[in-house]
């Protein structure tokens, strides 16, 4: 069985997850990517039971009716939604948070209904390894 561990921006909440993910999603819809501030946001699915907070105390957001949005209330890293409405024993991770974001690659899009149109040919822009030279 394998152990993920991850946290917010500022150390303030560590988390640990044991097992397999049931998937990893990157989900365009317009609820994530304002609670994030990113034009998308990377979630991985697990059991409800395999996600442990190790440090501090995440806040939660009711951010509608079911879901739940949980983040530090330091730094506002966003971690965990739950919505047991929807998803029963179920809990999502950003996995931006990992210690190690590469140890879960994403199988999927999810919610491009909502997408933003530039967002299609994302992977078509011009790439630097750092930043871009001055013009």
């Amino acid at each position: 069985m394998s152990t993920i561990t991850g946290g917010c921006h500022c150390g303030a909440i560590r988390f640990q997850v044991e097992g397999e993910a049931i998937v990893h999603a990157l989900c365009h819809c317009r609820d994530c990517r304002l609670h994030a501030g990113a034009p998308v946001v990377g979630w991985t699915m697990y059991a409800d039971d395999a996600v442990k907070v190790t440090k501090g105390e995440p806040k939660v957001y009711q951010s509608s009716e079911h879901a739940r949005r949980h983040f530090c209330g330091d730094c506002g890293t966003g971690l965990f939604y739950v919505n047991a409405d929807m998803l029963p024993g179920v809990i999502d991770v950003q996995s931006a948070t990992y210690d190690d974001p590469d140890a879960v690659p994403a199988t999927m899009h999810i919610q491009v209904a909502e997408r933003l149109r530039w967002m299609e040919r994302a992977h078509e822009l011009p790439t630097f390894d750092r930043y871009p030279p001055p013009p």
